[in-house]
């Protein structure tokens, strides 16, 4: 009878329709949302509930869908039940994809707000050796998740998206939102097991390639809008600046030494006691005047973030609004005292709370209060704490309503979404001139959508995290979500304190790590120095003339002249679903020696970056600092931080090459046939970075700040070996007219085989647009005198080479 009912289900079913059945004791729902995503959705039979996804966004298409007994397929896609157990197998084109292993197990929840609720696990059966990646910013190093055991809750340093994908073009989406326990075995399969939840809930995604992955991971939950063109620049922090006085002397700095800087960041405190915990608002006599502060910032040409938390302290008046209406949680968060002083003095709490982000008026609030900000000018928001600070958590924590209907534990993973969303939202709402631009300690899903980008959390100043940061940024960038930085430097340094407080600077050791981390830093979406225990301004490590000095310089300079090609890159993330981060198996799957790969990866399309992640001057420090329970540090003090050094002395490296491509060195020419290791002279002051055969690579003149310049005298590299073509595109920099069409785009084509580059008639245009500019091509190797140079004014030009 069973088998008649599920034959009649799926013969009456219609095309856009979920198909349902039971089995082993099962309702089971299949929903095509395109042909290539499918929903399944399963829940004890007689369980009824209703679910509100806080990720996805998107509704279901039309899809045309065969249907023939047990299966259903689409042009794309075939889905087939087991009409016993419920499993569910995906196959395309008769290979087999992924097949659940057994039927979905629901372990009910007897007590407590959540009763009526199950524990939710789904088991899935890989391939021997199929690799699979993503599900977060793990902390240990590693891009395969085969053999991972995780307890997924967000936190300082890891957080979680939930989304995975295989290096058989697969992806999926586990739809829930609590404490998830992840676990690959070999014999009993790949699982994912939620704390709570009404129904096993997943998004299976076949996009046949990284890219493909990626880009219905965002046809789900949305697209990735654009950072305002100044937000590319270079980011100079600390924890903390005192003062507006001491803020605006770096920037002036910076001015004086004419080295380029975009942005300037307030960290914390800037409201004074922690019983006024994140008031928003500038209390203290340091910063009397936070309105002249940030008006001097925008005249100096620079760029404003401030620091913001999840939660508030009591006397804060939106501590006071949302404790009326019982919109504070109820548990240990960050600052544990009410005194500013280290260790905390816990007999003087402080009584801060985390607010409720999970309701529309706790956000609400939240917004009220910080228009304080944004209507003095605040360019950007570093949300920090957005996992947010948990601390010695009791299971009864866990039980705290949150939202309308939930609680801490069934919605504890998704609180970063809720509190960025929130704010990206409200922020549109009064302002389409200003893009949102935040930075966020904490993400989940979806994230990509609300103006936000990650950074790595409170990480060690050692080279072991930084060689961890690599991976972990691929790894969140694979989950759909591409806008990835760190603390460059590490954030704790204090064990390179070697002569008293703050001098990590002048620690050789500190030196050649901040240097390489500066490299690394390059290639991020957002290139930004920080961290706590000694200052990271430039002029901290020497002066002009000294080669640590000279080192970081030319990074920054270099930065500049990338952001052409970077701003562009961009607008391929917004309108084509590109990554900025790309491990090399995006585009290398059949080359096996790049799918475990940590210390590479491509920047946009066109650059693979090989930064040094290993001491080559000095010794190499294993530095014990723990940041997953706040500033709870353990530190050993850094040895031969005064050794001699000749950052002069040419060192080597050995860097892999992918196969199927030729790759040319960004500082030498030279080309190398993809497939092999290729030994390198390494220096202190350049990374290693190849330029892929067949690219075309825009360069901008050098420049002080993001907008000083106009890009009406770009040098355009072309590299030959392989046909090739670049977008370049414009818009007007820092507000949503891109939205509504107002944006140029000039495509460059290499033909290799005529050796004729075409630069393309412009399309589209916008208000202060370059109706006329010089292009200066250039080939690998040679220099200015060498070049060719183009006038353009918008119509076609062919340049043989």
């Amino acid at each position: 009878m069973f088998l008649s009912t599920l034959l009649f289900a799926i013969t009456t079913a219609l095309a856009g329709e979920p198909v349902e059945f039971e089995a082993a004791g099962m309702k089971i729902s299949v929903e095509f949302y395109s042909p290539t995503i499918v929903r399944v959705v399963k829940s004890p039979v007689g369980h009824d509930y209703q679910k509100q996804t806080l990720v996805v966004t998107a509704k279901p298409e039309d899809v045309k869908v065969s249907r023939k007994g047990n299966t259903l397929s689409s042009d794309k896609l075939t889905v087939k039940f087991d009409t016993k157990t419920g499993a569910v197998t995906f196959s395309s084109k008769g290979k087999t994809l992924l097949r659940e292993k057994n039927a979905a197990s629901f372990e009910s929840r007897t007590s407590g707000p959540d009763a009526g609720a199950y524990r939710v696990t789904q088991t899935f059966q890989l391939d021997k050796d199929e690799a699979i990646y993503g599900l977060g910013t793990l902390q240990n190093g590693k891009m395969n998740r085969r053999g991972e055991h995780k307890l997924m809750e967000q936190s300082n340093l890891e957080d979680f998206q939930n989304v995975l994908q295989s290096i058989k073009g697969w992806g999926l989406f586990w739809d829930n939102y609590s404490r998830t326990q992840f676990d690959d075995d070999a014999a009993k399969g790949m699982s994912f097991s939620s704390e709570v939840g009404d129904c096993v809930d997943y998004y299976f995604m076949y996009g046949g390639s990284v890219d493909g992955v990626i880009a219905q991971m965002r046809q789900l939950s949305g697209d990735v809008p654009m950072f305002p063109l100044w937000t590319y620049g270079f980011w100079q922090c600390k924890e903390r600046y005192k003062s507006a006085a001491e803020l605006l002397s770096v920037v002036d700095k910076y001015r004086e030494l004419q080295v380029p800087l975009d942005g300037i960041i307030q960290d914390w405190q800037y409201w004074g006691s922690n019983y006024l915990w994140n008031a928003m608002d500038f209390l203290t006599d340091e910063y009397a005047n936070g309105q002249r502060m940030i008006d001097e910032v925008h005249r100096k040409n620079a760029h404003f973030m401030i620091s913001i938390w999840a939660s508030f302290g009591p006397q804060t008046k939106a501590y006071r609004q949302l404790d009326e209406k019982g919109l504070l949680f109820d548990f240990e968060t960050w600052p544990q005292s009410g005194l500013t002083f280290w260790p905390p003095r816990t007999d003087y709490p402080s009584g801060v709370r985390v607010y409720d982000a999970f309701s529309k008026e706790a956000r609400d609030i939240y917004w009220q209060n910080l228009k304080n900000l944004f209507d003095k000018g605040t360019d950007a928001w570093w949300m920090d704490s957005t996992d947010p600070d948990f601390f010695n958590p009791k299971e009864s924590d866990y039980d705290h309503k949150a939202g309308t209907n939930g609680t801490w534990r069934s919605l504890r993973n998704a609180f970063p979404l809720e509190t960025v969303r929130g704010v990206y939202q409200a922020q549109r709402k009064v302002s389409e001139q200003k893009r949102v631009f935040i930075m966020t300690r904490s993400a989940f899903a979806g994230q990509q959508h609300y103006g936000s980008g990650l950074w790595s959390g409170d990480v060690a100043s050692s080279w072991d995290m930084l060689r961890k940061q690599i991976p972990a940024g691929l790894s969140y960038s694979l989950t759909g979500c591409p806008n990835f930085n760190t603390d460059i430097g590490g954030f704790f340094c204090g064990s390179y304190n070697t002569r008293g407080g703050g001098s990590a600077p002048r620690n050789k050791q500190y030196q050649e790590l901040f240097v390489r981390w500066m490299q690394y830093g390059l290639f991020c979406p957002v290139f930004r120095s920080h961290g706590a225990d000694a200052p990271r301004e430039i002029w901290q490590f020497g002066k002009k003339g000294e080669p640590v000095y000279d080192a970081i310089e030319k990074m920054i300079r270099l930065r500049y002249r990338l952001i052409p090609y970077l701003y562009s890159t961009a607008w391929q993330v917004t309108s084509n679903n590109e990554s900025y981060l790309r491990p090399l198996f995006s585009d290398f799957a059949a080359d096996k020696k790049v799918w475990n790969m940590t210390d590479e990866f491509l920047f946009g399309r066109n650059i693979l970056a090989a930064p040094i992640v290993e001491a080559q001057y000095t010794q190499e420090q294993i530095i014990r600092e723990d940041a997953m329970t706040g500033w709870d540090k353990k530190e050993v003090k850094a040895e031969n931080g005064e050794q001699n050094v000749n950052w002069t002395e040419t060192k080597s490296a050995t860097k892999y090459l992918p196969k199927g491509a030729s790759w040319y060195d960004f500082w030498t020419g030279r080309m190398y046939k993809g497939g092999q290791n290729v030994a390198l002279q390494t220096q202190l002051d350049r990374v290693p970075m190849f330029v892929r055969a067949g690219s075309i690579l825009p360069l901008a003149e050098e420049m002080q700040f993001a907008n000083e310049k106009k890009w009406d005298n770009l040098e355009i590299r072309v590299y030959p070996g392989a046909d090739g073509s670049f977008t370049l595109y414009e818009d007007e920099g820092d507000n949503y007219n891109y939205e509504r069409g107002k944006y140029s785009e000039i495509t460059f084509r290499w033909n290799d085989h005529t050796r004729q580059l075409t630069i393309a008639p412009r399309k589209g245009q916008f208000e202060g647009m370059l109706q006329q500019r010089r292009f200066t091509i250039l080939l690998p190797g040679q220099d200015l005198s060498a070049a060719k140079t183009v006038d353009y004014a918008g119509q076609e030009v062919i340049i043989k080479l």
